[in-house]
């Protein structure tokens, strides 16, 4: 066996970042020592990894063959290291997870499963849906946690639970005090939402599509909180997740805008890339995410309480 850990190391990263540079940067590598070990990877086997256009590397077809033999084994041999250093734990597992998922649930689950699993490491990477599915498709994370729509042919989806958009204001505007609106006021009003690639985005458009040009879209936010802040303070009307927004309405700083007539349901969803191995952590955090919101039928009614709490 003429390749080393090393040099696998080093292939994976160039594919994930397209660059010899920032993989370098990322492994804590010169940029020299990393083009060597990859030039020699090449030259061992005779065959070419990447297309080299411009600056910049492509993974080519052999390269994307191996890459995903290259990110187990990887984990495989994390696995023996930790076995040998005498750790009881699964290991650094990789979790991305979308706005309304990683800023209201993840960390809460994240927090219970190394409560039950303290020798385990995880990393939570917070992002919007397009984004945590490039970095599944990229290898770049074990699992994700998304509330958008997922179509691409080398991930697995599983649906988790339901989730509700509700469009909402502040208790001082004109809106709040109405039974239901209509669509003429909806369109006539300012509204404050998520940007594009957002999976509360692309629901939100969903519902709106006869209606998308006509709207007033006064500002658009990468952040839940923010989208709260700016509704509160009169800027406009918001439309995000009712777990988002489930204290604020207990509080009364917001409101609830009834629109009967608009489709705002949408699921959770689990994602993991098809070809990569699935480690007995993964499979222990999805079962855990499965158990404590077995029977839920919307996010927002998950009993946190029965999350540990120290």
């Amino acid at each position: 066996m003429k390749f080393t850990l090393r040099q696998l190391e080093i292939f994976v990263a160039v594919s994930r970042t397209g660059s010899v540079s920032r993989a370098a940067e990322k492994l804590f590598m010169s940029q020299s020592a990393t083009s060597t070990a990859l030039g020699e990877l090449e030259r061992q086997y005779n065959s070419q990894l990447f297309d080299r256009v411009g600056k910049s590397l492509k993974i080519n077809e052999m390269g994307r063959r191996i890459l995903p033999l290259a990110v187990e084994l990887l984990d495989r041999a994390e696995d023996i290291n930790n076995t040998l250093k005498g750790h009881q734990g699964y290991g650094l597992m990789k979790v991305g997870a979308t706005l309304t998922i990683g800023n209201y649930l993840a960390a809460l689950l994240i927090a219970e499963f190394l409560h039950l699993h303290s020798d385990s490491q995880i990393k939570l990477e917070v992002h919007n849906t397009s984004t945590i599915i490039q970095q599944i498709s990229n290898y770049e994370l074990d699992i994700g946690l998304i509330e958008g729509a997922c179509h691409h042919p080398d991930i697995e989806v599983e649906k988790w639970m339901a989730d509700e958009l509700v469009v909402f204001c502040s208790p001082e505007n004109p809106l709040a005090s109405l039974e239901q609106v209509t669509m003429d006021e909806l369109i006539k009003t300012p509204w404050i939402l998520r940007e594009k690639g957002s999976g509360t985005r692309e629901t939100f458009d969903h519902a709106f599509h006869h209606y998308h040009a006509q709207l007033n879209i006064r500002l658009e936010l990468e952040h839940t909180e923010a989208i709260k802040r700016a509704v509160e303070s009169g800027l406009g009307i918001g439309c995000i997740s009712r777990l988002a927004l489930k204290d604020a309405f207990r509080r009364g700083s917001l409101v609830p805008i009834e629109t009967p007539n608009l489709d705002l349901q949408r699921y959770f969803y689990f994602l993991w890339h098809k070809k990569k191995h699935q480690t007995p952590g993964m499979r222990e955090f999805l079962t855990l995410c499965r158990e404590i919101t077995e029977g839920i039928e919307r996010s927002d009614q998950v009993d946190l309480s029965r999350i540990h709490n120290d």
